[in-house]
Parts: structure tokens; sequence; C-alpha cells
């Protein structure tokens, strides 16, 4: 079975997105740069202070790019936000450009989609349970039954070949990265 989620193929090529340029970290010194918070908005998430009340989630990590041409987000990271370019007439840094890219949100508080076995996030990791959604895909589903889908599996590690997992593996899922191979049980 395979897994595609937000991240993109696993074969995708790595390396052809460039990391986001080194900037003095803190509010407003990269738009969305690694440690700085946004808020949620009903169309559009703004940049703020960390300290602010409005403040929703903060930046894991921040890459120039397309999600399908760059590194993977961390294992726990909630939900990713795409970043159009732009070229405002004042911006953060003066150079009149915010480059595409993308940043790998973390929620200040719970609930993190991201953490294993709750059924969200963009990256499915070991911990976390899937369901058969049909044509050789499964599909991320919390543990606990909770989600609209009940689980089937359960993924118990990451290797880097199917020859790696245990003798009780069930299934085998495409998780991307330098571990792409998920060994699953049932549950």
């Amino acid at each position: 079975m395979l897994l595609t989620g937000c991240q993109g193929p696993a074969d995708a090529p790595v390396g052809s997105a460039r990391p986001a340029s080194v900037r003095p970290t803190g509010y407003g010194a990269q738009f969305l740069g690694v440690g700085e918070c946004s808020s949620f908005g009903t169309t559009s998430f703004t940049e703020v202070p960390c300290t602010s009340e409005r403040a929703a989630a903060r930046v894991a990590a921040r890459y120039d790019g397309t999600v399908t041409d760059g590194p993977l987000c961390p294992p726990t990271t909630d939900f990713v936000l795409h970043i159009s370019e732009q070229r405002p007439r004042d911006d953060e840094d003066g150079d009149g450009a915010i480059p595409q890219g993308y940043a790998c949100m973390r929620n200040l508080e719970p609930p993190h989609p991201g953490d294993p076995g709750v059924g969200g996030g963009p990256r499915t990791i070991p911990g976390d349970c899937v369901y058969d959604s049909g044509d050789g895909q499964v599909r991320e589903t919390a543990c606990d039954g909770s989600g609209r889908r009940k689980p089937r599996y359960r993924i118990t590690q990451a290797v880097p070949d199917r020859s790696d997992c245990p003798a009780s593996t069930v299934l085998y899922v495409q998780l991307g990265g330098q571990r792409p191979v998920g060994c699953a049980r049932p549950v």
C-alpha cells in the first residue's frame, strides 16, 4: 500500500529547494522565519509577535521553494503554510521580495494533529494509525477511533527498506525521508 501526503511523493527530488536565507531571528526579520509566530485568520495567516494574544502557531522550519521539491517538515509538524512569492513595497528585510516557500508550523497550544496517533498533520510517522482508502492508498486517522474512519493499522516503526521491518508487519506505508518505509501491524 502507498501513502501520499501533503509533503509530496517520497521520490521527489530533495535538495532542489534551497534553505530559507539566513537572517536575524525575531519578529519581522524574515517573513515567518524559524521561531516566529502566526495568527489564525479566516482567509489568511498573519505574522505576529509570539507574545501577542493573537499568536497561534510557531514556525518549526522554513524553506524556500515548493513542498514537493523541498525537504520534509519535522515529524510532529501540525500544518504547513504555503507562502506565495510577493514583491511588496515594504517587506521584512528591505530587499523588496518575499520568496515562495513554506513554513512548517506547530500550534502553540493543543490540539497537535502532528503528534503520533492523533490523526492529522502533514506527515505520517511511527505511532500513527491508518485505514485503507482504496486503490492501494491509506489515510491517517486517530488511533483512539475518534476520527471519521476507524483505524485498521498502526505504524510501529520507520525503516530504510522493507526488509528491515519485523516479521509481524502486515502493511508497508510510504513515509518519505531517510527512513521511507513504515512497518504497520493491525490495530
